[in-house]
């Protein structure tokens, strides 16, 4: 049977405008659960559904296939079982659909993996995603009533501990798999029915509970980095004109060439080196009197033609993976070499090209602070990484 992914990606948002793309720890939100699915391997396909250009331009960028839904189940309205019935009015090479919710960025491949088993070995027509709480409920008294709340599930004369009490499953809101036959009956749950628990530090939902700034903190912490697990990054390579400077060229009236760049920017550099990691600079042309007069104490190499066979040649000359390499560029010139590193970033003004290539897409524009941001989170990862060293 045809298993799909289906990710719902309407373009319209009551809260954060485009919120599905938007950028979350330097990746579009829907980014992270394309990953996921794409890592897996159990889909015969994978789609997103959406009514936005830009929507249906990032999800092709990270490898997914489009469904341009129609204004009829788009609307603020519109529910998640009407547009995947849509859906597969159009595609009935498709026999299960496991609808994954975008606002779900922890998700991990080994979850979906188990999943499609549930469905496609155990007979199950649908399963869905819980996680499990250890909170009290009491009842609701409405404004006005003459009555006292009551508990629902305790006892407060004798209060579980927490160690004591196996707490309450609730959905989630990860995914939800169903079987063709079931939706078309109108359901995403019904049939032979099982849901499928998971951790809860993968349970974040940014629909209904978490901010923005705490999520990224927790797919930092928790999130779904792709198949190979993340190394310590030992060198940095950093394009000058456009990412540690602006871009921008001041002449004098005496031909003398001049350049802004942002202290911050320096900073980062130098809280780099402290921690052991070395940092290059690298330039399509000839900006040595430049860094002479910065004094950043740094490797460099400018006139270069083929950046890419310079990053090999250092990453060679270190004895390092690539795994260990990370790269902030923002050029055409810079694409090879954001495809190859380990980690790659670009400032919030790069080229399309770069942006579709890098990994992290900073919220600083180039001289602007984006070598300090894209410092803070080459440290943020190696904190995942040395926290994985200590399980």
């Amino acid at each position: 049977p045809h298993l799909a992914a289906l990710v719902l990606a309407r373009g319209g948002s009551k809260g954060i405008p485009l919120k599905n793309i938007k950028l979350l720890a330097g990746v579009p939100l829907i980014g992270w659960v394309l990953r996921a699915a794409i890592d897996a391997g159990v889909f015969h396909s994978i789609w997103v559904s959406t009514d936005h250009d830009e929507i249906e331009k990032v999800a092709k960028q990270f490898g997914a296939q489009v469904h341009r839904r129609s204004p009829e189940v788009s609307q603020d309205s519109s529910t998640s079982l009407e547009a995947i019935t849509e859906f597969l009015n159009h595609h009935h090479e498709v026999d299960i659909v496991g609808n994954i919710q975008a606002t779900s960025p922890c998700l991990h491949p080994s979850d979906l993996i188990k999943v499609a088993d549930m469905i496609q070995k155990e007979g199950f027509d649908s399963v869905f995603s819980v996680v499990r709480r250890h909170q009290f409920r009491w009842s609701e008294v409405k404004k006005g009533e003459n009555k006292m709340t009551e508990p629902q599930n305790l006892n407060p004369a004798k209060r579980y501990r927490r160690q004591d009490w196996p707490g309450e499953l609730y959905e989630n809101g990860s995914f939800y798999f169903a079987k063709r036959h079931l939706i078309e009956k109108g359901y995403l749950q019904g049939g032979k029915m099982a849901y499928y628990e998971m951790r809860a530090e993968h349970s974040v939902d940014i629909d209904i509970d978490i901010d923005w700034p705490i999520a990224e903190q927790r797919v930092l912490s928790f999130g779904y980095f792709g198949k190979e697990p993340l190394k310590e990054v030992k060198l940095l390579v950093c394009s000058i004109d456009g990412c540690l400077t602006n871009g921008r060229i001041y002449v004098t009236e005496d031909h003398k060439e001049m350049v802004s760049y942002d202290y911050r920017d320096i900073v980062g550099i130098d809280l780099l080196k402290k921690r052991g990691i070395q940092v290059r600079l690298i330039s399509d042309r000839d900006c040595s009197k430049t860094l002479s007069a910065m004094q950043l104490g740094c490797v460099a190499k400018v006139s270069v033609t083929n950046k890419l066979q310079v990053l090999k040649d250092w990453q060679e000359d270190m004895g390092l993976s690539w795994k260990e390499v990370a790269y902030l560029g923002n050029e055409e010139s810079d694409v090879e070499c954001l495809k190859q590193a380990g980690m790659s970033a670009v400032p919030a003004d790069a080229c399309a090209a770069a942006q579709k290539a890098a990994g992290y897409i900073c919220k600083s524009r180039g001289g602007c602070g984006a070598v300090r941001e894209f410092a803070e989170h080459i440290f943020l990862l190696l904190e995942k990484v040395n926290s994985a060293r200590k399980q």
